[in-house]
């Protein structure tokens, strides 16, 4: 995660909005593409403030026809007639030209992004954050909360990697915080309701896809927060399921483990997902939330 600045976010910002102006694909889609860049670039490009980074064959195109960049789509998109692929305004630019020749529909857009990353987890990262700036209005979304209520009466400790028996030999991808039957369950973070339903393993289970490409797994509910669905944008606090025991057979399988939930994450770099340690970002948050108090 890079540190911006609030004049390099405005100044991002700024170009979102003229590259929309017109190219009429809604701001918080380009900036939704820079925030998917963002996490799986190590840096942004010295003296840019974007961090798209174009294949060259997106740009110049191919000597033989190509079904998706025949000519090359690198275009100038500024004053100086010049199409280059370090400069913002002209990516971003030349982007936006390449999404509008597929419309301007929520579903051209995806068709377009397919198109472009060919790959699924990819677009539909990229649309998830889209809609999570839509609803906020911005791009500076930092805040994060603790899963559970302060007040409550929980516990955990670091519990990432230890060996786990049920359903066979494997690792804990995640850590366990105990608490009682029906304690809320918060979201710790901006995202969007990715996945909601029951797992042999994880009982009832929700899982949240954030704005830096960072998958939430919460399992072994003891059910959902009414209404909450698939699609739903959600922000730090905002309750989703209660604490439980399920999980480990049929739907509805509950009681064979203190109740409890597990906390998993999982980071995306544009190839590969995998498991990672959340226990010190829990801590982090437990911190950040008893000072906010």
């Amino acid at each position: 995660m890079y540190n911006v600045s609030a004049s390099e976010e405005s100044e991002r910002m700024s170009l979102y909005k003229k590259t929309s102006a017109v190219t009429n694909i809604p701001w918080y889609y380009f900036a939704a593409i820079d925030q998917y860049e963002r996490q799986i670039h190590d840096e942004i490009p010295e003296g840019r403030v974007t961090a798209i980074q174009p294949d060259p064959l997106f740009w110049r195109g191919v000597n033989e026809p190509s079904m998706f960049f025949p000519d090359g789509w690198g275009a100038s998109g500024n004053d100086d007639a010049k199409a280059e692929m370090t400069n913002d305004e002209d990516i971003l630019w030349s982007l936006g030209n390449y999404i509008k020749s597929y419309g301007t529909t929520k579903d051209d857009i995806r068709i377009a992004l397919w198109n472009y990353y060919k790959r699924d987890l990819t677009v539909q990262t990229i649309m998830n954050t889209a809609q999570v700036f839509k609803k906020f209005q911005t791009v500076s979304l930092t805040d994060r909360d603790f899963p559970l209520p302060l007040e409550a009466n929980y516990s955990y400790n670091n519990t990432w990697g230890d060996v786990r028996g049920f359903g066979g030999r494997r690792i804990h991808e995640g850590t366990d915080i105990f608490a009682n039957y029906g304690v809320p369950v918060k979201s710790t973070t901006y995202g969007v309701v990715e996945m909601k339903g029951w797992n042999k393993y994880g009982g009832w289970r929700i899982g949240i896809r954030d704005i830096y490409n960072i998958y939430h797994y919460y399992a072994h509910l003891n059910g959902f927060k009414d209404g909450i669905k698939v699609g739903d944008v959600v922000k730090p606090g905002d309750v989703i399921g209660s604490v439980g025991a399920t999980g480990y057979g049929p739907p509805g399988t509950s009681g064979k483990f203190p109740p409890h939930l597990h906390y998993g994450m999982y980071k995306d770099n544009g190839e590969h997902e995998w498991s990672f340690d959340p226990y010190p970002y829990l801590k982090k948050w437990e911190k950040l939330a008893r000072k906010s108090q």
